[in-house]
């Protein structure tokens, strides 16, 4: 690992390394510059030091003292003005992982006028929720938020750190790692805790060809980042229990140089990943027309239509119908999958609790790996009875 160093006998105080740093990294005390945690260790300042006093080295990691970090920290992102579910997707999942070690659950909090979720996150399990609460928090600023989490995460050393692969949390994870020095693995679909209290963090690697175990073996805190719909919320209590933590913000939040000039917000739409029935359209589909009887069986079962990636770079339909690991994660109650080979890149994402119905003219396609009925058929058979017989049920 890197690290930025300075050479006293060198260094004559003149703060041009603290100008150059595009990060604020650097604070100069007592005419000396001095790394702070914002430090990238991207050797801008020893370019920019006039008197070679700066110095990038590169050193063997040590081992840390993995029983100083302890239980798993949730970030329970507010978005729309209500907790966003993927964070209490990953509540469930840090209980279900924490029980196996002895751990306790906590989560963290960050934005303006955030009580009354700090009060409903007491109903779903975890021992302790800090809160960071002020009307600079009221937008998400990249530095901010950080500087809080970083903040927290340096207080209460836990072991693993989940954040939800939302907008949100795909640019504050990978800055809380670089933080502090440590690994994240994005977008994971399993997670498993071992006894040594290394988080096995699973995700597709090789365009979705293999299923990568990765391990945080040498640093602590375990940087997690994991899809809505992947894991399963736990039932809310109707007893609240756990601590409140108020903390004050840390001097970085106040002297970040970032605004809000405004606020455009996009107006709700309805989404794939919240559909309890989805109807599928795959490569098997021979022409764009031919989406309709797709579009017409999801609507005559009262649930939505989604494509996978090759309807997608074909121009049929746009990302936002997509399943998959460049689209959306979905759990529907019943998903009927039409002429889909099912690539893992496609099943990793297609969780259906009930029901999952697969038509496809190969008897070997992976789809039926993961499928509860398999009609080996073509499409063009099977779809159009499916449509004539709810059409005569429904009269």
């Amino acid at each position: 690992m890197a690290k930025i160093a300075v050479l006293d006998r060198k260094c004559t105080g003149c703060g041009a390394c603290a100008s150059a740093c595009p990060f604020g990294a650097i604070d100069m005390k007592e005419g000396r510059p001095e790394m702070n945690a914002a430090c990238r260790v991207c050797g801008i300042c020893v370019k920019a030091c006039p008197q070679k006093a700066i110095l990038r080295l590169e050193t063997k990691t040590a081992s840390v003292d993995k029983t100083q970090w302890r239980d798993i920290l949730v970030f329970a992102e507010i978005s729309g003005g209500r907790l966003h579910p993927v964070s209490l997707e990953l509540i469930g999942k840090a209980r279900e992982l924490a029980a196996g070690v002895g751990y306790q659950v906590k989560a963290l909090l960050i934005g303006s006028e955030a009580e009354p979720f700090a009060q409903e996150l007491r109903h779903w399990g975890v021992s302790q929720i800090a809160v960071y609460d002020d009307p600079a928090l009221g937008y998400f600023r990249a530095d901010a938020y950080a500087a809080c989490a970083e903040d927290y995460i340096k207080y209460a050393k836990p072991s693993v750190v989940l954040v939800g692969a939302t907008s949100l949390g795909r640019s504050l994870a990978p800055r809380l790692a670089t933080r502090f020095h440590t690994g994240l693995t994005a977008d994971c679909t399993r997670l498993e805790l071992r006894e040594n209290t290394d988080l096995v963090q699973i995700r597709p690697a090789f365009g979705g060809n293999i299923m990568a175990q990765i391990i945080t073996t040498n640093t602590r805190p375990q940087f997690a980042t994991v899809r809505y719909k992947v894991m399963n919320a736990p039932a809310r209590s109707e007893a609240a229990a756990g601590e409140i933590l108020r903390r004050k913000l840390p001097a970085g939040v106040a002297a970040s140089p970032v605004t809000c000039v405004s606020v455009t917000p996009i107006p709700p739409k309805r989404s794939i990943s919240d559909a309890e029935i989805l109807v599928v359209g795959g490569r098997g589909l021979q022409k764009e027309a031919d989406l309709d009887m797709i579009r017409e069986l999801a609507s005559l079962l009262g649930g939505d239509w989604a494509v996978s990636r090759p309807l997608v770079e074909k121009g049929w339909a746009t990302n936002d119908r997509q399943i998959g690991l460049s689209g959306r994660t979905v759990r529907p109650r019943l998903i009927i999958t039409c002429g889909v080979s099912g690539a893992i890149q496609f099943t990793s994402c297609m969780n259906a609790r009930d029901h999952i119905v697969s038509i496809n003219t190969d008897p070997d396609a992976p789809i039926f790996g993961v499928a509860h009925v398999a009609i080996v058929e073509d499409l063009y058979t099977v779809v159009p009875q499916l449509i004539r017989r709810l059409k005569e049920e429904a009269k």
